[in-house]
């Protein structure tokens, strides 16, 4: 553990070392095998851009390394710069027409394209020169599902399966596809012959667990697990995925020792520490979770789930101030989380800062038109400024989306009653009251008065009696 994080601060050292070099436009000689480790810095952090500066600056100390001609292909992608990427691959293709890495980076960028037919041609193509088949068999799955072709996206990915059955990978999109093809209770059978044929392959269980995980069946899946710890103690995946189980069992301290299990296994990891934070934040021990989300971004400055839980855990301790700056860090990172956006305009709220508050919500309903909680809590906002109107005209509009959600209908029912219009506020009862009895209560609690609360109750006892 400690040689790897000494190898850590070496590369960012040597990043660093490099990009000084960049600006001041001098240059010096680096092996092959440092560029490559300077690009995928850039690529593990989303620097794209960077990465595409430094295989350029790789290629003119070594132009006819088909290896870097094809990373720089793959950037160009990912920066949807197609036709440069093709371009790109061909020069290397007439080095070396029959490398795998080519075909396979080419194969690539036709799926990203939207070709996936060229994808797939190009992938069976490399089929017939390569031994090592299970990433190429996971790759033709992957094309066949993003091109919604489930069926033969699971062929593959089984068949990535049969020939590596620790491709964990292939395990997860493959429990993906049957999920959504209404397969993955049936393919249970499928799993447990891999048991029947290695009872004792750590990873034959460790893949049961994981279909009974995705059914729901959380105890059948933490024995799944354990049994593949007992085989192989080691086995830092299967800790992991035992520790989001108990995170579904609401089991948050045994989360966290399975959590603290992966550490000990394989090192500490921004995930991991994002997971436990996680945890303690459900005990609602906060400073424990903001311990954690800090250990998280320190190992990844770019994880925004762990600077959103920083924020969180200080919302929840009332710190709007701070809690409002560490949530714009991780909507920075992540721009198109509604969760983001929702709690920022929650905390801008408490500050008294209205305007920002009411476009954050603005912006979280434009993500996630069915959150019934955002509506009625920015709707709330208008109510309490006195701009009922306003309020009535967002639940309303939430209406035209969720005509079956009757808390919307009380909702409003309650502002109607407010702007002194009893006659729709009664209309819009009675439909909340068709649709959902019981949650009649989320209406009288907006009306604290006994008095209010009285007069309500005679109306929906009327309603009551009638439809019985």
């Amino acid at each position: 553990m400690g040689d790897n994080f000494r190898r850590k601060d070496e590369l960012k050292s040597m990043v660093k070392r490099f990009e000084e070099q960049l600006k001041n436009n001098a240059l010096q000689f680096y092996d092959i095998d440092d560029f490559e480790e300077i690009i995928d810095y850039y690529l593990e952090t989303g620097k794209n851009k960077k990465a595409l500066t430094a295989c350029s600056a790789a290629l003119e100390q070594y132009p006819y390394s088909t290896d870097l001609l094809a990373d720089k292909a793959q950037i160009l992608a990912n920066l949807e710069m197609y036709d440069e990427s093709l371009e790109l691959l061909d020069r290397a293709a007439a080095f070396q027409p029959n490398d795998e890495d080519i075909l396979m980076t080419r194969a690539s960028i036709y799926s990203m394209m939207g070709n996936y037919q060229e994808a797939i041609e190009t992938y069976l193509y490399v089929e017939q020169i390569i031994e090592e088949k299970d990433d190429l068999y996971y790759n033709i799955g992957l094309t066949y599902q993003s091109a919604f072709k489930y069926e033969e996206a699971i062929e593959y990915y089984k068949k990535a399966i049969e020939f590596n059955l620790n491709h964990e990978s292939a395990l997860y999109e493959l429990a993906y596809c049957l999920d959504v093809t209404g397969q993955l209770e049936s393919s249970i059978a499928y799993y447990k012959k891999f048991i029947d044929n290695d009872p004792y392959s750590p990873y034959a269980w460790y893949n049961l667990g994981i279909v009974y995980n995705k059914l729901s069946r959380f105890e059948e899946a933490i024995n799944a697990y354990d049994y593949a710890i007992v085989i192989d103690e080691s086995f830092a995946s299967a800790y992991f995925n035992m520790g989001n189980t108990y995170m579904n069992l609401q089991n948050y301290l045994k989360a966290v020792e399975a959590y603290q299990k992966t550490i000990e296994q394989e090192g500490p990891s921004a995930e991991t520490y994002c997971c436990i934070g996680a945890a303690y934040e459900k005990m609602e021990q906060y400073e424990l979770a903001l311990k954690y989300y800090q250990k998280s971004v320190k190992l990844d400055n770019f994880y925004d789930e762990a600077w959103f839980g920083v924020g969180y855990c200080l919302s929840m301790q009332e710190k709007w101030h701070q809690a409002i700056h560490f949530l714009n860090r991780a909507l920075k990172l992540n721009v198109e989380n509604p969760v983001y956006w929702k709690t920022i305009a929650r905390a801008e709220y408490q500050i008294g800062n209205l305007v920002s508050c009411l476009d954050a919500y603005e912006e979280a309903n434009m993500l996630d038109p069915e959150d019934v909680d955002l509506i009625l809590d920015w709707s709330n906002v208008y109510y309490e400024q006195g701009e009922i109107p306003k309020a009535i005209d967002i639940i309303m509009g939430a209406l035209e989306e969720m005509p079956e959600e009757s808390l919307l209908y009380y909702r409003v029912c309650a502002y109607f009653i407010a702007d002194g219009r009893y006659k729709e506020a009664f209309n819009f009862l009675e439909n909340g009251l068709i649709l959902n009895f019981d949650n009649h209560t989320s209406l009288l609690e907006f009306f604290p008065k006994l008095q209010t609360q009285k007069a309500l109750y005679k109306i929906i006892d009327q309603y009551r009696n009638r439809e019985k």
